[in-house]
């Protein structure tokens, strides 16, 4: 079924419920219950009474019109981006999370630890009140902020990952190299900005909101290290090479929940990730 044959008492439910205020992510999922709609014409169908409601009253409803946002193609197993030959291990809908193998080369992974091992600090998380970087016992790994286009490898990484995504790179912030030792961690968290907290409502200013992230394992770990989706029991494990990338808004920019997320602590030996934070505007 597609959104245009909606049936009629489906379009006065949805239209009484963004009426009352209703977040587009919970009606979707009432409708995939209740309705046996796919997710994806559950969204439609609500965008269209939605964008049907602003062009009467002019004033769109905040949270129901769908966005642009970065994501990958997984309708096929492989993808051939920048002459890298991308697998695609394993796809999830909602929150929408991607695994992927050979993002990068192991001469690029081995490079980019390489390149930053001089530049390691404490990494900091940001403050809620101030909108200041802070250390926190949450986070223990060490970590170098980069400038887009720093090197030329660098530079070659972002315009792989910006066709990936179909994100451009200019709305992309500069990736963050991290490394995690013996029982280092970063306890479940989310990469999107809290508007309701001053702090991080100031980050939101420059660039808009964290619509996704993509965290590139720089090497192989052999204990621990993974990264967790505890709201939906899902972990990635860490190989040289691949990426997981993740959205943290739903497809109306809502800020996602089920996009929490944490590094979990390193079993043994070292772990080393470039992460990647994608914004709603240029950055």
């Amino acid at each position: 079924m597609t959104s245009d044959a909606l049936p009629q008492e489906w379009r006065t439910w949805i239209q009484e419920n963004l009426a009352r205020g209703c977040a587009a992510e919970g009606m979707a999922q009432l409708m995939c219950k209740d309705g046996g709609f796919t997710l994806a014409v559950a969204q439609a169908a609500i965008a269209r009474v939605a964008a049907a409601l602003a062009s009467s009253s002019d004033q769109p409803a905040q949270g129901t019109q769908l966005i642009a946002r970065p994501n990958i193609d997984t309708s096929c197993n492989l993808l051939n981006v920048d002459g890298q030959e991308i697998k695609v291990l394993m796809a999830l809908d909602q929150p929408r999370v991607v695994l992927l193998a050979n993002v990068l080369s192991s001469q690029e992974c081995d490079d980019l630890c390489r390149y930053t091992q001089d530049r390691l600090s404490p990494s900091p998380v940001i403050d809620a009140v101030a909108g200041s970087h802070a250390l926190h016992a949450h986070r223990t790994s060490r970590g170098a902020m980069l400038q887009r286009a720093e090197t030329e490898l660098i530079g070659r990484i972002e315009a792989r990952l910006a066709a990936l995504v179909d994100w451009p790179v200019e709305r992309g912030e500069g990736m963050q190299v991290l490394r995690y030792e013996t029982g280092h961690e970063y306890r479940p968290h989310f990469d999107w900005f809290d508007a309701s907290q001053s702090g991080p409502r100031k980050h939101l200013e420059h660039g808009g909101q964290r619509l996704a992230s993509i965290v590139m394992y720089l090497n192989d770990v052999a204990d621990g290290g993974g990264t967790s989706f505890p709201a939906v029991g899902l972990q990635t494990q860490p190989s040289k090479g691949s990426a997981v990338f993740f959205c943290n808004t739903d497809p109306f920019g809502v800020p996602d929940k089920l996009s929490l997320h944490a590094g979990m602590p390193v079993g043994s030996g070292v772990k080393m990730i470039a992460t990647k934070w994608l914004r709603e505007r240029q950055y």
